[in-house]
């Protein structure tokens, strides 16, 4: 066989498998939407009528820390836990963990709030970085605030050490940044109260806050970001949320809480150690490893998802920073499958390892490796003139069609189900934003995945700053 026969062959092979590959991971998005749609439509259904104010009032409400790590966060820290503090529900309490912040964090937090340092039994369930010191309100209208100053340690430390100081039987882990609904506890906490199997966990969906107004720590008026990386942002936590994590939690498959708010229940977190302060994925790798151990305990468990927007968090607005953030994204995935790669599979683990595990490995982590590595092979193939031009525009059209219809169907999922953008100009910025996302957008998430991998391979470890501008202010 000749030189150029070879090189077509291979040509010829590679779009084989470039289509394939696309028909499967397109075909997955279309069945998670289909069943998302089904699972809106149940959740809807059965939630229309609920009343969460009788779980303010019931004594089986169980107990609930509200655990929230801070690292540089002066820009928002006194109006984010103000928000804390007036949330709708009756026993909880709110830690904030200051992890070694290089600016006044600690000093905002102390004068706002009138905090003294105070003799404090600390349970060493987990093992952390030292504490510097606890802290407590004098003014009893503070009474549910407890700071920790800290080592820094990393986020996962920081958590850990929320989780010592714990007094209550379930744990909500959240990011300081976000700003929450004033129900969102109630609605977290309700599957651990009707589920009959043991519910390990509660996440629910996350909203992007910019150029979003707030006033004393609530979200008083939504808008769409006035910048076009934020704003694509919203897009993809429409598509990840309403059309993903749903269909993932409606199948008892889901694999990952988000780490900007998430519900977990404190024996099981304990028993699995608490979060790894080695991965910089620690979110999802401490879902994986607790639903690992239930599977092993062979414990029936249940992990819930709320389709409610129950928080809102500040997406980045810069192009290095959300490199930053999906290089982070990347190795925090690929650290997880590999550490609980006798998972994949394995029968063992039920439809975590005969379908989600899978599934995240070709599409997930892969995706963005193949369509690199394609797209190089391919300018080599045109270098040396065996592209074939017209098969690579018809396929490049499909795609972008695809892309487009899956934002838009995502879009509709919003405008059907609560509808938090309700100008037509919003929805209009929207949909002119999915147009151009797959083409000045999504290159640059693709890269930062690349890059995300060989740091991986190197060894990196570091988070990277994320520098925060901080929430729009009523008056502003």
């Amino acid at each position: 066989m000749h030189l150029q026969d070879i090189i077509q062959t291979l040509a010829n092979l590679f779009s084989y498998l470039v289509m394939f590959y696309v028909i499967g991971i397109y075909s997955s998005y279309f069945i998670l939407g289909l069943i998302s749609a089904i699972a809106m439509a149940d959740y809807k259904k059965k939630n229309s009528f609920v009343d969460y104010r009788s779980i303010l009032s019931s004594k089986f409400a169980p107990s609930v820390s509200l655990i929230a790590p801070a690292y540089n966060e002066s820009l928002t820290i006194v109006e984010n836990v103000r928000s804390l503090l007036t949330l709708h529900y009756n026993n909880y309490e709110v830690i904030i963990i200051n992890d070694g912040s290089k600016d006044n964090t600690m000093q905002l937090l102390i004068e706002a709030y009138e905090l003294e340092k105070v003799d404090f039994i600390l349970s060493e369930h987990v093992v952390t970085k030292p504490v510097r010191g606890i802290y407590k309100a004098k003014n009893p209208a503070y009474h549910k605030l407890v700071v920790v100053d800290k080592e820094n340690g990393g986020k996962a430390d920081a958590l850990n050490v929320g989780i010592n100081v714990s007094v209550n039987k379930l744990i909500a882990c959240i990011d300081v940044d976000c700003v929450l609904e004033h129900d969102s506890l109630l609605k977290l906490v309700k599957p651990f109260m009707e589920e009959d199997r043991k519910v390990i966990a509660t996440g629910g969906v996350i909203r992007i806050a910019n150029s979003c107004v707030v006033e004393d720590g609530r979200l008083t008026h939504v808008h769409v970001p006035d910048k076009f990386i934020a704003r694509v942002q919203v897009l993809e936590y429409f598509r990840a949320f309403l059309m993903g994590r749903m269909a993932w939690a409606h199948m008892d498959a889901l694999l990952l809480i988000s780490g900007a708010f998430g519900m977990f229940d404190k024996e099981t977190v304990i028993k699995a150690g608490g979060y790894n302060h080695n991965t910089v994925g620690e979110d999802m790798e401490l879902l994986v490893r607790m639903r690992r151990l239930m599977y092993e305990e062979q414990t029936p468990c249940k992990v819930a998802f709320i389709p409610d927007p129950l928080c809102w968090t500040e997406a980045p607005q810069t192009w290095n920073i959300l490199k930053r953030q999906r290089n982070r994204w990347t190795r925090g995935t690929a650290e997880t499958l590999m550490l609980h790669r006798k998972m994949i599979l394995n029968k063992r683990y039920g439809i975590l390892g005969l379908v989600s595990l899978p599934l995240w490995v070709l599409f997930e982590w892969f995706a963005p490796l193949f369509e690199f590595f394609g797209m190089l092979f391919f300018m080599c193939m045109a270098i040396a003139g065996y592209a074939n031009w017209l098969y690579f525009f018809s396929f490049f059209s499909l795609i972008y069609s695809f892309a487009i219809m899956n934002s838009l169907f995502a879009i509709l999922f919003e405008e059907l189900s609560y509808k938090q953008y309700k100008r037509l100009t919003h929805m209009l910025k929207l949909i002119g934003t999915a147009l151009l996302e797959p083409i000045l957008y999504h290159p640059v998430t693709v890269w930062a995945a690349v890059k995300g991998n060989y740091d991986l391979i190197t060894g990196k470890k570091s988070w990277g700053e994320m520098t925060r501008t901080g929430f729009v202010q009523k008056g502003k």
